[in-house]
């Protein structure tokens, strides 16, 4: 896969969930591969699955404050601490930012899918994936009013080698079967 057009699609992604949904004006830093390097500070992170040509995870990493504040965003609501509305709204984020990234992607690689998010929040933790997979890394400066704050966007791709389409072309899925009732 083209590495500057999995960064241009994360990138732009970001830049419009921000600016739809957060009304923020998100500017992109110089994208990095990195290798599973651990987290040292208190973070709140949201995974979230793709599979099917290939397959992989998108990360968003961001301060608890950083968080706070797309939650009151989203949930037009002020939200002085990490709660479940902050952990839902960050999973949320990963939906909207890593769904349209698939969509741009599914163009040049295929079908995929995205899982459930997964929403973790802490200290002196770190994330990995298994395997020698290098993350695209595209960190993310987010104007607000206490000035400029980083979230970091991560994605790990790699073409799936056990992908295989269906056995059974003749079946068509449950939601075309529907629209024919």
């Amino acid at each position: 896969m083209d590495d500057d057009f999995l960064v241009k699609s994360v990138i732009s992604a970001a830049k419009d969930v921000c600016g739809m949904m957060l009304g923020l004006e998100a500017t992109a830093g110089d994208s990095y591969m990195e290798e599973n390097a651990p987290t040292e500070n208190e973070r709140v992170v949201a995974l979230i699955g793709l599979a099917g040509t290939w397959m992989g995870t998108g990360m968003i990493s961001c301060s608890p404050d950083l968080a706070c504040k797309i939650s009151s965003l989203l949930l037009m609501t002020e939200c002085d601490g990490v709660s479940e509305d902050v952990l839902d709204a960050m999973a949320e984020m990963a939906n909207m930012i890593y769904g349209n990234v698939k969509t741009e992607l599914e163009e040049q690689v295929g079908g995929l899918g995205l899982s459930i998010p997964t929403v973790i929040f802490g200290r002196n933790f770190a994330t990995r994936s298994i395997g020698k997979q290098s993350w695209t890394v595209v960190p993310l400066h987010v104007q607000s009013e206490k000035g400029t704050e980083l979230m970091e966007l991560k994605i790990c791709l790699t073409k799936n080698k056990d992908y295989q389409q269906s056995s059974r072309p003749h079946m068509r899925p449950y939601s075309v079967l529907r629209e024919d009732m």
